[in-house]
């Protein structure tokens, strides 16, 4: 088994339902599944930056409803900017969102519903099972991961290689049994790079929906490596928290710190940070 600790390490105010982390230079930028903003949060100072990434005068800033939200799920670094990807679980969350943040505007918004599209027909997935909760880019090809909460609990990392993600784009995609906390499957929520490593979040949630949240039995974190896209490390961290954001904070000698943020699926406008170290 291998060793770790967990640790409230901070909260912030003013962000609610957060789902995906990045971290850079002390400042933590965060994305909440129903907003439609990009928050930056300087950690030194304590200080909340709010950047408004998809402009749609119809929908409120925080607490979009439901059927409405574009369900922010993913962000991940493409150079100095970050993408920020919808979820892709109804037609309304296929937006991808390119942020830049030396100017703290989006450059580029694309609908990647034909990609969504091919997604679902190359593995075999239903439009109603269809969730993509994690996305990394390597500079060569991009990550996308299936979450499996629905009701075929399909699991799954689609590798593409793109000239642009709309319409010039292939496809590998690998399946993944995940472990189960308490008789429910995990399933992915995240995932980053470390070096030649892919290491990533996964939640056991009591629902066969895509769209209905369900009782929280826990979170693991796991880990992939590269070159084989087998699963390596499979360690639970928790058996009440719903953990959907990982990034990495600390690269030391013999351990990985990382952040993490829960969504607690609430309209309350808070944010607890966490930190996760493990052992090498």
């Amino acid at each position: 088994m291998q060793k770790f600790q967990l640790e409230l390490l901070f909260q912030i105010i003013g962000i609610g339902s957060a789902s995906g982390l990045f971290f850079k230079n002390d400042t933590l930028f965060i994305i909440s599944d129903n907003s439609k903003a990009l928050y930056e949060y300087h950690i030194s100072d304590k200080k909340l930056d709010t950047h408004i990434v998809l402009e749609n005068a119809e929908l409120p800033q925080d607490n979009i409803p439901k059927k409405l939200k574009p369900d922010f799920e993913s962000i991940t670094p493409y150079g100095e900017d970050l993408c920020i990807f919808g979820s892709g679980s109804t037609e309304n969350r296929n937006k991808m969102v390119q942020f830049n943040t030396y100017t703290k505007k989006a450059v580029k918004t694309l609908d990647l519903s034909d990609l969504y599209l091919s997604m679902q027909y190359f593995a075999d997935i239903k439009p109603e099972d269809f969730n993509i909760e994690g996305a990394i880019y390597t500079g060569d090809v991009w990550y996308f991961f299936q979450r499996g909460n629905a009701a075929n609990g399909q699991n799954g990392v689609f590798t593409v290689t793109a000239e642009n993600l709309e319409n010039e784009f292939s496809i590998l995609y690998n399946s993944y049994k995940l472990p189960k906390i308490k008789g429910v499957q995990t399933s992915f929520t995240d995932a980053i790079l470390v070096d030649d490593m892919i290491y990533f979040l996964a939640t056991a949630e009591n629902s066969n929906s895509t769209y209905q949240d369900g009782e929280v039995l826990g979170s693991i974190i796991g880990s992939i490596k590269t070159d084989s896209m087998k699963l390596k490390l499979k360690q639970t961290i928790s058996n009440t928290h719903k953990f959907e954001g990982l990034t990495l904070f600390k690269n030391n000698k013999d351990s990985l710190e990382f952040l993490l943020c829960e969504d607690k699926d609430t309209e309350v406008q808070q944010s607890d940070i966490y930190k996760l170290t493990l052992k090498k």
